[in-house]
């Protein structure tokens, strides 16, 4: 259902990739499930172990980038418990902020490099409006306002002039692209579609437009769409399907770069050629490139391997042979430049910081840091860095994960495994408030990359399709088995998190192995497949009959109908934790609401804290603080802790 790295992902915006649509609202008849406001207590500073509210206050820059001119940084920063945007003279400029709402959804520089297009919902429904704003934050305009539609950005023309998005508006289902044009505020559908079409990178010079079609949870076909005569023509749809993403066109539009897995395991940087129609590998790697830019008048490639859930950064010289290495503190890397210079922007999120952003010379290697993160009076040296571990399943498959010890404990741990979302998504090094916090407390964490997590191959991805679903789900236990032979960790003594199609993963293991975990704790996540699939929108169904069968065929309905968690709850016997936003328009707020009442009618302990005004994740820094409180108490309850 959609990419969720991390708990500390779900803690931020959605994270599905398409939406599905939320069931109509009834009245909740357990009023004490509906989080009230507590009062901000933090504890004190130094003291140990640190209160989980200092972990949440703790902040860095995300999402940042860099203008046209290289000379204003643009960020996301949740200071004011909502996420806003900001901006930053660079190199050492005051970051001031820009937007003052109920937090943003995404955001992206106007090719001018001085006014910014950003989108905002109404509580986490994700059903955004389109702005934009001078980078002084003294003039704002509305460009598309909301409407019961979803709508995905796409890209400017090169003069700036026009924009493209996808929206479900003509039928509240179908992606159509259209065409915005910034002087006279027009909107054009330019290709009605079926299912999910989403518009990429413009050609300069053209009408043209890279557009990308929906093909599996991790791949796409690609076509190239005239704006002008609403013609689509097919560039790639290979016959194993394949991922395609960080389209970048040569100033002269020449050349179109990007990243796949065409025709092979990990992914690479490919070039293809408009006018030959031939397309070559440019860069490969044994690891999968990530990240991708094109820098200083198409001179120099930067882009990121991901190795193994920690980011490495790379660079090659146009026409070189030679690749270098970028040395950088590790971390989840992104990276943004400007096609006139060599000034590369790093944003780096890591275990012991929540977003710091380097300004980078490419061609010296020269470094400065334009933005620390707020570490709220936390001491970063008794943060925990993970260890990466690798261990088999029962059936021979290579599990990976970052395990979080504590530190100084005497005698075996008791363990928590925090499942990702997706579930093509990828548990990487990055900030974790509630991890932080549980090894603090005693508590180890495995931040788990089952098999059908991206960055081990194509292979690896697609090993729990269809039938293969709850192989995945025995993953879980498996690892278990595996802790069994760490004398450092104690595996009688575990507990499973995760949120959204992590979820349901909590869902489906408590109930399918319900021996095996002393508690769970499950937010956001699918309970029913079979109404899951069957509300889903066409996006979402032209990945899903790959990832999950197509639901409109009886083979799959009675699949899911033995399948899904809703059909094990009553094997479920150890407590539960559930977590969901009233407003989720992808996995309604019943998901939960059905699994919490038959768990109650058990007498089997559930907490649940069910948020009026958020949605498909946790958004607002006062409930934050409430989720993860509750969260951590719960897991505390109910493992073994010296």
């Amino acid at each position: 259902m959609g990419p969720l790295r991390t708990l500390s992902t779900l803690i931020g915006l959605s994270f599905l990739s398409h939406p599905v649509f939320s069931e109509p609202e009834t009245a909740w008849p357990y009023a004490a499930d509906i989080p009230a406001s507590q009062t901000l207590d933090v504890g004190l500073a130094g003291e140990q172990p640190v209160d989980i509210a200092r972990f949440l206050l703790a902040r860095g820059a995300s999402q940042s980038s860099i203008n046209s001119t290289g000379n204003q940084m643009a960020f996301v920063d949740n200071v004011t418990g909502r996420r806003q945007l900001w901006i930053k003279n660079l190199p050492d400029g005051q970051a001031k902020q820009l937007t003052w709402g109920n937090g943003i959804s995404f955001y992206a520089w106007h090719p001018d490099g001085q006014r910014l297009i950003y989108g905002a919902d109404n509580n986490g429904d994700e059903r955004e409006a389109f702005f934009i704003l001078n980078a002084d934050g003294l003039k704002e305009k509305v460009l598309l306002p909301y409407s019961d539609g979803f709508r995905s950005f796409g890209s400017f023309s090169n003069d700036g002039e026009k924009f493209t998005y996808a929206s479900t508006e003509r039928n509240g289902r179908d992606f159509d692209i259209y065409l915005h044009d910034m002087k006279t505020g027009e909107n054009k559908m330019i290709f009605q579609a079926e299912f999910g079409y989403f518009p990429q990178a413009w050609r300069p010079g053209s009408d043209e437009i890279i557009v990308t079609e929906t093909r599996g949870e991790d791949a796409e076909d690609v076509y190239m769409l005239s704006a002008e005569s609403g013609e689509l023509r097919p560039l790639f749809r290979p016959d194993v399907a394949a991922a395609f993403s960080e389209f970048h066109w040569t100033d002269d539009g020449s050349k179109l770069y990007f990243v796949s897995n065409l025709n092979r395991e990990m992914k690479a940087i490919f070039a293809y050629d408009p006018a030959s129609k031939k397309t070559k590998q440019v860069i490969g790697s044994q690891f999968d490139i990530d990240d991708f830019i094109v820098c200083g008048q198409d001179s120099m490639l930067l882009w990121t391997e991901n190795r193994d859930g920690i980011d490495t950064l790379l660079k090659k010289p146009v026409g070189s042979i030679e690749t270098s290495e970028i040395p950088l503190p590790d971390g989840d890397y992104s990276i943004s430049c400007t096609k006139n210079s060599a000034n590369v922007l790093v944003s780096i999120n890591s275990a012991t910081s929540p977003g710091e952003v380097y300004l980078i010379d490419a061609q010296s290697r020269q470094q400065t840091v334009v933005y620390r993160a707020e570490m709220a009076g936390i001491s970063r040296k008794n943060l925990v860095n993970p260890v990466q571990v690798s261990f088999p399943a029962r059936d021979g498959v290579t599990l990976h994960g970052q395990l979080y010890m504590p530190k100084g404990r005497e005698g075996q741990a008791p363990v928590v495994i925090d499942v990702h979302g997706g579930p093509t998504s990828q548990a990487k090094l990055g900030w974790q408030p509630l991890t932080q916090y549980l090894v603090g407390k005693g508590i180890a964490v495995l931040d788990i990359n089952v098999r059908g997590s991206t960055g081990y191959g194509k292979t690896f991805t697609r090993l729990d399709n269809q039938e293969k679903r709850l192989d995945s789900v025995r993953d879980l236990v498996d690892a278990l088995t595996w802790m069994k032979t760490d004398k450092r960790l104690d595996a009688n003594n575990a507990a499973v998190m995760g949120g959204s199609y992590g979820g349901y993963m909590v869902n489906a293991v408590m109930g399918k192995y319900p021996d095996a975990f002393k508690a769970g704790a499950s937010f956001v996540g699918v309970s029913d497949w079979v109404r899951a699939l069957k509300s889903a929108s066409p996006a979402l169904m032209a990945s899903d009959r790959i990832e999950y069968g197509d639901i409109r065929e009886q083979k799959w309905q009675d699949f899911y109908a033995v399948n899904s968690p809703i059909n094990t709850v009553n094997d479920i016997k150890a407590p539960m934790f559930y977590e969901h936003g009233a407003n989720d328009p992808r996995d309604p707020v019943t998901e939960s609401d059905r699994m919490v009442k038959i768990l109650r009618d058990k007498n089997i302990p559930v907490t649940y804290l069910r948020f009026p005004d958020e949605g498909h994740g946790v958004s607002k820094l006062e409930n934050r603080i409430i989720f993860y409180r509750e969260l951590a108490a719960f897991l505390e309850q109910h493992l073994k802790t010296q």
